[in-house]
């Protein structure tokens, strides 16, 4: 008899781990959704590019070429990743411009 408590509290508990952990794998899908709308594919208008490039070449030492490189694929993607290095699978058109070399274009 308390071998089959014991049983039934395990499996109540694995049921409540499993929930608990759909729950959490919903929440990170939400989060995504809005990472996506505010930084995603067509977030900007082209005159915030210079602003958000601005942002996201703020700790570079080479401001220049990357304000460059951001706003010309900032125009063209409208959508500048968070952040100040990476985060480019948020906007896929800007991760994924290549030079003919195949490195990446946008910084």
């Amino acid at each position: 008899m308390a071998m089959a408590k014991f049983f039934a509290a395990l499996i109540l508990a694995l049921i409540a781990i499993s929930m608990l952990q759909t729950v959490v794998m919903a929440a990170n899908g939400q989060n995504c959704v809005f990472l996506q709308s505010q930084y995603g594919p067509g977030s900007l208008k082209s005159y915030q590019c210079p602003s958000q490039c601005s942002r996201r070449c703020g700790k570079t030492q080479y401001h220049k070429p990357c304000m460059f490189f951001c706003q010309k694929c900032c125009r063209k993607c409208l959508c500048v990743p968070p952040g100040y290095y990476g985060n480019k699978a948020v906007c896929p058109c800007y991760n994924n411009w290549k030079t003919k070399e195949g490195g990446p274009k946008c910084p």
